[in-house]
C-alpha cells in the first residue's frame, strides 16, 4: 500500500486544487495592481484618494449601516465639542 493510498489523497485532484489557488491568488494580484494604477490615475487628475475610498467603501455598506456609524460619529464628535 502506497502512502498516497494509506492516506486516501488523490495527487491529481490536491494538486488541481493547489494550480487552482494559485492561479486565483496571481489574478488577484493583477487585479490589486490594476485598482492601484486607477488610483493613481485618478489621483493625476487631481482627485483625493482618501476620499475615493472612503466613497468606495461607504457604497459597499447597507444604507442603514451608513446612518448607523454617521449618528454615532456625530454624538462623539458632539461629545468632544467637534460640532
Amino acid at each position: 500500500m502506497s502512502t498516497e493510498e494509506s492516506y486516501g489523497i488523490a495527487a491529481g485532484e490536491l494538486r488541481q486544487f493547489v494550480e487552482r489557488i494559485e492561479h486565483l491568488e496571481q489574478e488577484k494580484k493583477d487585479i490589486a495592481e490594476q485598482i492601484k494604477e486607477v488610483y493613481s490615475e485618478s489621483k493625476g487628475r487631481g482627485y483625493d484618494t482618501k476620499a475615493l475610498r472612503a466613497i468606495i467603501s461607504l457604497r459597499k455598506k447597507d444604507k442603514d449601516q451608513v446612518a448607523e456609524e454617521e449618528a454615532v460619529l456625530e454624538i462623539y464628535k458632539e461629545a468632544l465639542g467637534m460640532r
